[in-house]
């Protein structure tokens, strides 16, 4: 590099190469925790869809930090979560090469939604899939084989996961087809996990079977895509001076002459958004139940309050099911399927163990300068509506 006076570090990260649209729409979860027999025996991940962000006020409690004893105004996102159905046991065995399916049994019964993950076009099939699988439970024969393939997980499998689906019905979406993913369950004898895993099927699973308030979770899913984008926008190097020919939003210099090829470090122009991403370290701030009128309620504000804002959520609508709390922001535009894992880390430092206490939830409206949290509120201080006033007469 001669002639050049100063020295800088190169423009963005090598690390996440390379940028290019992501193959699913759903997170895939690349590693599981590490198992622990002396554990019951739990799962490990579970999915929802991400709804918005609001902000919450709460009293830091830091022995030593600045921030101690005060108030914090911090950004939380809404991730709703109603329950996910399980359908089938897959036994994994290891090999020289690592691990490989060696069974898998799916229920008697799954919906319609989960079928149509099956399909690429659901209304011109048959919709014949998994109906011997029913079959195989109704006779005594095929409960015998089933017994027999539960049997050998228990005697040559290391892992069990297990088949879970999401239920678009309850998410008020334009979506028909379920998510469908393998959650490990961890903890207790691979005998204990084959009858936990039995126990779950066709049964509903709640996210407050997994997760907890204060604890730190991970999460994975897609960002949100931009298309195709210049170096300036996409590895943010430095414009070129105004005069420039032929633009000045581009790398001056993309190589020596010889090797006579582009370099795989330079920055060039190409896909912006829309990557596979796994952010750790997340924060549970508070775990909703479905119907809770004052889930968006504190101990220092009593209003009854759900946690919808007024007028919803941003080209989302309603939360009528499960939601999780999470601190900061979560990849993805509104309505992107994230998938939430327990932690791979043990947690140590004071931030991670710290016990949160919210002091007010905000509700008011994000459309616009939200001045009420709730319509009772607008209205005592706005006075009634013409149609207000007209359903009274």
């Amino acid at each position: 590099m001669s002639h050049r006076k100063f020295k800088a570090p190169r423009h963005g990260s090598l690390g996440f190469l390379p940028r290019k649209r992501c193959a699913r729409h759903r997170g895939k979860v690349k590693s599981f925790p590490k198992d622990d027999k002396s554990k019951p025996c739990h799962l490990t991940a579970f999915m929802g869809h991400k709804a918005g962000m609001t902000h919450i006020l709460r009293e830091v409690d830091r022995v030593g930090s600045r921030s101690h004893k005060k108030e914090v105004v911090e950004a939380v996102t809404i991730i709703e979560t109603p329950p996910m159905v399980a359908v089938g046991v897959v036994g994994y065995i290891e090999t020289p090469r690592g691990m490989r399916t060696f069974k898998t049994v799916f229920s008697q019964h799954i919906s319609d939604e989960c079928k149509r993950r099956f399909y690429k076009n659901w209304y011109r099939s048959k919709k014949k899939a998994h109906t011997r699988t029913a079959q195989k439970w109704a006779d005594e024969d095929g409960k015998k084989s089933i017994e027999a393939d539960f049997a050998k997980m228990v005697k040559y499998c290391t892992v069990i996961r297990v088949l879970c689906h999401t239920q678009p019905k309850l998410f008020k979406l334009q979506e028909k087809k379920a998510n469908i993913m393998e959650i490990q369950i961890n903890g207790g004898e691979i005998a204990d996990k084959v009858t936990f895993a039995r126990s779950l099927l066709e049964k509903p699973i709640s996210v407050k079977d997994l997760f907890s308030e204060n604890e730190m979770i991970d999460i994975i899913g897609v960002t949100r895509g931009h298309g195709f984008k210049g170096v300036t926008y996409r590895w943010g190097t430095k414009k070129l001076p105004r005069k420039t020919h032929k633009g000045l939003r581009k790398v001056a210099c993309i190589g020596a002459w010889h090797p006579s090829k582009v370099c795989w470090s330079v920055p060039r122009a190409g896909q912006f958004g829309y990557h596979h991403r796994t952010e750790v370290n997340k924060k549970v701030y508070r775990v909703g139940t479905k119907g809770d009128q004052k889930s968006a309620s504190t101990a220092f504000d009593l209003t009854d309050k759900p946690i919808t804002p007024m007028g919803g959520f941003h080209h989302y609508g309603q939360i009528n099911e499960d939601f999780l709390m999470l601190k900061g922001c979560v990849m993805g535009p509104r309505k992107r399927v994230i998938t939430l894992r327990k932690s791979l880390l043990v947690h140590t430092k004071r931030s991670a163990l710290e016990k949160i206490s919210l002091k007010f939830i905000d509700t008011a409206s994000k459309w616009g300068h939200g001045r009420f949290q709730t319509d009772a509120e607008k209205k005592a201080f706005m006075g009634l509506l013409k149609k207000d006033r007209e359903a009274m007469e």
